[in-house]
C-alpha cells in the first residue's frame, strides 16, 4: 500500500512480458519506485533493458503484465494529460512551427481558442523560436526541431512530462544547450519529469534521482539521489568533483550490465 500522501507516480512490482515470434520475453520485472511532485527523475540503463517500455507504461500507452502503476493515485490509463517528448520530433511537416503547437491546444478541451495564441507565443519565446513561428519543420535544424517538441510537451501545462531520449541524435554542443533549456523550463513550471536515457553524464546533469536498470530483463539495480545544487549551471558543474564522483559510481554500476549486453 502507498502512503496517504500520494506521490505523483508510484510503481509497485511491475512486470511486462510479450510474445515475439512465439517466444515469451520479459521486458522488465520487479520494478518498484516513486516519483514525487516536481521531481526530475532519469531512468538509465543499457540498450534493450525495457526503459522505453516502462515509460510507455507510465504514460498509460501499455498495460503492465503484473503489478500496479498509479499516477496521482489513479490508474495510469485513466490519466489523459501527460506530456511526451520522443527521440523523433514527430512534427507535422505541413504545419508551421506555430501551428504545430496550436494544433495540440485546439484538440484539448481544457483550452479555449482565446487562450491559444498567448500560450503558443509564451512557449515559443521560452524556447527561443518566436522569430521562427512561420517556418516549417524542413526549414529548421535538428536542435530547433527538438526545441519545438519540448515547447509542445510543455504547452498544455501537463503535471507530468515523459521524455524518451529526446537528445540522442543531437551533437554534443546542441545537447548541452537543450539540457540548459530543459532545466530552465522545469525550474519555471515545476513539472514532474521522467526522462529515459542511456547517457550517464546526461542523467547526472539533469536529475534529482537516477534509477539505474540492469540488462534485460530490466530490473532496478540501484536508485541514486543526485545531491547537486539547484539551479544547476550545467557548464560549470561538469567539472565539479561531486559530479565526477557520481559519473564514476554509476559507471561502475553499469559496467557489468554493459558487458552482458555486448555478450547478447
Amino acid at each position: 500500500m502507498f502512503a496517504p500522501e500520494h506521490p505523483q507516480i508510484a510503481c509497485s512490482q511491475l512486470r511486462k512480458r510479450f510474445v515475439n515470434k512465439g517466444e515469451m520475453l520479459t521486458a522488465y520485472e520487479d520494478i518498484s519506485f516513486q516519483v514525487q511532485p516536481s521531481e526530475f527523475v532519469c531512468i538509465l540503463g543499457p540498450s534493450g533493458c525495457g526503459k522505453t517500455t516502462l515509460l510507455r507504461t507510465i504514460a498509460g500507452l501499455e498495460a503492465p503484465s503484473a503489478g500496479e502503476m498509479l499516477v496521482r493515485a489513479v490508474q495510469a490509463d485513466k490519466i489523459p494529460e501527460i506530456g511526451m517528448v520522443f527521440q523523433e520530433q514527430g512534427l507535422f511537416p505541413w504545419m508551421t512551427v506555430y501551428n504545430n503547437l496550436a494544433f495540440i491546444l485546439e484538440n484539448n478541451p481544457n483550452f479555449s481558442r482565446r487562450e491559444i495564441p498567448g500560450l503558443v507565443n509564451e512557449f515559443l519565446t521560452r524556447v527561443g523560436l518566436e522569430k521562427f513561428a512561420g517556418y516549417y519543420p524542413h526549414q529548421l535544424s535538428g536542435g530547433m526541431k527538438q526545441r519545438v517538441s519540448i515547447a509542445r510537451g510543455f504547452v498544455t501545462r501537463p503535471e507530468i512530462l515523459l521524455m524518451d531520449e529526446p537528445f540522442v541524435f543531437l551533437d554534443f554542443q546542441t545537447r548541452l544547450h537543450l539540457h540548459a533549456l530543459l532545466l530552465s523550463l522545469w525550474q519555471s513550471y515545476q513539472k514532474t519529469v521522467v526522462f529515459v536515457t542511456h547517457d550517464i553524464e546526461e542523467a547526472v546533469l539533469l536529475a534529482d534521482k537516477v534509477i539505474v536498470m540492469t540488462a534485460r530483463p530490466g530490473k532496478i539495480k540501484e536508485i541514486i539521489d543526485i545531491n547537486l545544487e539547484r539551479p544547476r549551471d550545467i557548464f560549470a558543474i561538469r567539472h565539479s568533483q561531486a559530479f565526477l564522483d557520481y559519473i564514476q559510481s554509476i559507471t561502475e554500476l553499469l559496467k557489468e550490465e554493459m558487458q552482458l549486453t555486448e555478450i547478447e
